[in-house]
């Protein structure tokens, strides 16, 4: 009987270091697939709810497709974007570096951009090169495109 018992946990455990091996492979496989077309950031993106506190911070992957920057988060499976970010009428209102408090979460050395697309306030994490290729992105809009920036640092 106790041999029994131990050959089913052993069972039993394996059957979860096996599973545990399938999420690991199938987050790395999504993120390389994330990455590879090209056009890919890492950033954190947190929502700003109008008179609420704001949401989480993020970690995630912003993609560049033409019009849009697709935010993926990085420990998900879902294939659709979380976040979809418009050029079109988008405004970049602050701009700013992390409060001690919040720089626990973010990647080191990252700038925080207050962006609002629509009627949704999001702040972006993104480290030096991420936020000129994301300025870059803003300002390669076609013509009759309305993008807002700001060109100060600080705010």
């Amino acid at each position: 009987m106790g041999g029994t018992l131990a050959l089913d946990a052993g069972a039993v455990l394996a059957a979860v270091v096996l599973l545990v091996a399938v999420l690991f492979v199938a987050m790395s496989a999504r993120r390389r697939l994330l990455v590879r077309g090209g056009g890919a950031v890492e950033c954190s993106l947190r929502v700003l709810p109008e008179g609420a506190a704001p949401g989480p911070w993020r970690l995630g992957i912003g993609r560049y497709k033409g019009d849009v920057l697709q935010w993926h988060r990085v420990f998900g499976f879902r294939g659709r974007p979380r976040q979809v970010i418009h050029r079109r009428g988008l405004v970049v209102s602050k701009r700013r570096e992390p409060e001690p408090g919040e720089a626990d979460g973010l990647l080191p050395e990252v700038t925080i951009v207050e962006v609002r697309d629509g009627d949704a306030v999001l702040e972006l994490a993104m480290g030096a090169a991420a936020l000129t290729g994301f300025l870059s992105w803003l300002e390669a809009a076609p013509p009759g495109f309305p993008v807002d920036l700001p060109y100060s640092d600080q705010d």
